[in-house]
């Protein structure tokens, strides 16, 4: 951060954010669907856990908490800036834990991501296995 520091010295604005420790042995993971499930007519309520870590909404810094951003058929974005908000990164600022989504018919993929008061992923970063669901 020494140079985040120097930068911000020299009126200079970084394009990268500090990142908020994660708390040991902290887990986001995906409750529902499984991974492989075929959802009928492509809407379905995704419910999302975490471990050793609480959840808070977006500007709400508290130790040990994030909340959780929903990754559609993506890759993880960059680790050191702001999750993007799109129709492939879900933004679950309100500290929400389950959520009506809908999806076209195809296969995707899904995965969680929990981002600190500022949307940032936490270091290192929480994050669940991705998951693959079906829409006939």
């Amino acid at each position: 951060m020494m140079l985040a520091a120097l930068l911000a010295v020299m009126g200079v604005a970084s394009a990268f954010a500090e990142r908020t420790p994660a708390p040991k042995d902290a887990e986001v993971y995906i409750i529902w669907p499984y991974d492989g499930t075929v959802i009928s007519g492509g809407k379905f309520w995704l419910r999302m856990g975490v471990r050793n870590m609480g959840v808070a909404p977006k500007g709400t810094k508290h130790p040990n908490a994030g909340h959780h951003h929903l990754l559609i058929d993506t890759e993880l974005p960059a680790m050191d800036q702001e999750i993007p908000s799109d129709r492939n990164h879900i933004h679950f600022g309100a500290g929400e834990t389950e959520a009506r989504i809908e999806l076209p018919p195809g296969r995707h993929t899904l995965q969680l991501l929990m981002g600190d008061h500022n949307h940032v992923p936490h270091d290192p970063p929480v994050q669940s296995n991705k998951i693959t669901v079906v829409v006939p």
